[in-house]
């Protein structure tokens, strides 16, 4: 039997990194419907401007865009309809309690396949000002300056 990759990585939310401080990472699967895990498999997803939102006891995921499919006709999905994140009722609980914090987000980070289904990878983020990403790029102009200098 073939050994399947780990993580068929779909979508990255680069962005996030830099506008956060990401504190705590999860893994929920999302619930989709046929033609738009069609669209996710051929890489049709955007998660820049996406987010999570606790409503009664449910995560789901807000404004991601996931194109229609081509092939999808008159059963095709709204591109940023919310989708429904499964996850346990103690990780729910705890995403809300980090969530009614200031200033504290939850993100996608990546989008990925594993085993067949697709999974989304959440970060509760702490908002970044704007002179914490200036040191964050200064910090790493320099380690890209001594691993040049000293072949590290």
């Amino acid at each position: 039997m073939k050994k399947e990759k780990e993580d068929n990585l779909i979508a990255q939310n680069k962005k996030a990194r830099h506008d956060y401080f990401i504190k705590e990472t999860l893994e929920a699967g999302i619930a989709l419907t046929g033609t738009e895990i069609k669209s996710v498999r051929a890489r049709r997803i955007n998660l820049r401007d996406g987010y999570v939102q606790i409503v009664n006891g449910q995560a789901w995921l807000e404004n991601v865009h996931i194109s229609e499919y081509k092939q999808g006709n008159r059963y095709n999905h709204e591109p940023l309809r919310s989708r429904r994140l499964l996850l346990h009722k103690k990780e729910i609980a705890r995403l809300a309690k980090a969530q009614s914090e200031r200033g504290v987000a939850i993100i996608p980070l990546k989008v990925y396949l594993k085993h067949g289904f697709a999974k989304v990878l959440i970060g509760v983020g702490q908002g970044k000002k704007e002179y914490d990403k200036r040191q964050t790029i200064k910090e790493r102009d320099q380690k890209r300056d001594i691993r040049r200098k000293y072949g590290v």
